[in-house]
């Protein structure tokens, strides 16, 4: 890193609360793998010459540059691209009911984890030219590399207690985002994702768990507590009851990804345990905008 660099890094770290600092560190780090969002279409900006293909018509040709490559036609013939200028709106939403504040003694919370990654995709996404907006808040989108802290302030103002997106209109043909556990009944996860879907929008869930969550690593006689008014259970055996566990998990997680197939949205899943930069990685590029 360069002094220059460094100064500015300095600065954003004394400006920004610790969450964004770490927000941008992993953007950073992916935005270093990935290409920049310019894709082929019917903007005014020139992006490339490539070569004429079968299927072009002789009116894309650009003849200046053509005449350039001193080869005969049509190998010789170069078509002028243009950069697909229709921004997206990208709508954010990240959980933060209760239950994503459970975490086994020593790892990474949930809620905190499911905030980075959304912090950290905005990011991202604002690199690339996308507007983005938090999911539940009036505010207007945002555009621009410098409008991090307004997405941020936005995503707070629209924190609520339900596991589950509100029921708020988002601009046709976005793209929605949903981080969280997802440890809701699917009846309700899907009559939430359908109401996003016929927006019309497409999108994409990810289910952030603790690995205990799904490994269930506890031994002997154990009090489980909710954290969302849903009682006490105490089971004598915890192993005894491991495999009907992971059964369950496993069907839940099947009926999630069921919703979304039927939505059309993605679906992924990522533990705390494992690197935010490989979960983004993975995300980013489901989108469509890598």
């Amino acid at each position: 890193m360069t002094g220059a660099a460094s100064r500015r890094a300095e600065a954003l770290a004394a400006r920004l609360p610790p969450l964004l600092v770490a927000a941008e560190r992993v953007a950073a780090t992916v935005a270093q793998g990935v290409h920049g969002r310019r894709r082929v279409g019917q903007g005014d900006s020139f992006w490339q010459f490539r070569r004429f293909v079968a299927g072009d018509t002789v009116n894309r040709v650009d003849w200046r540059q053509s005449a350039k490559s001193g080869l005969p036609a049509p190998s010789g013939w170069f078509v002028r691209e243009t950069e697909w200028e229709a921004a997206q709106t990208v709508c954010l939403w990240r959980d933060t009911s209760a239950s994503m504040r459970w975490r086994r003694d020593g790892a990474t919370e949930k809620a905190e984890r499911a905030s980075l990654l959304t912090l950290a995709l905005a990011a991202l996404l604002l690199r690339g030219g996308e507007r983005i907006a938090a999911l539940g808040s009036d505010a207007r989108p945002i555009s621009g590399r410098f409008g991090l802290e307004r997405f941020a302030a936005a995503l707070d103002a629209s924190d609520g207690d339900a596991g589950l997106p509100p029921d708020m209109p988002v601009p046709r043909r976005a793209t929605v985002v949903l981080i969280g556990d997802f440890l809701a009944p699917l009846v309700d996860v899907q009559r939430a994702v359908g109401r996003l879907a016929a927006t019309p929008a497409r999108g994409y869930l990810l289910q952030v768990l603790d690995p205990a969550e799904a490994a269930l690593p506890y031994a002997g006689r154990i009090r489980f507590r909710g954290l969302e008014q849903d009682g006490e259970a105490l089971i004598p055996h915890v192993e005894s009851v491991r495999a009907e566990y992971a059964a369950a998990l496993t069907a839940h997680r099947a009926g999630l990804s069921a919703i979304c197939g039927a939505a059309g949205f993605g679906f992924g899943a990522h533990y705390t345990d494992r690197s935010p930069e490989s979960a983004l990685l993975s995300l980013y590029t489901a989108l469509g905008v890598a």
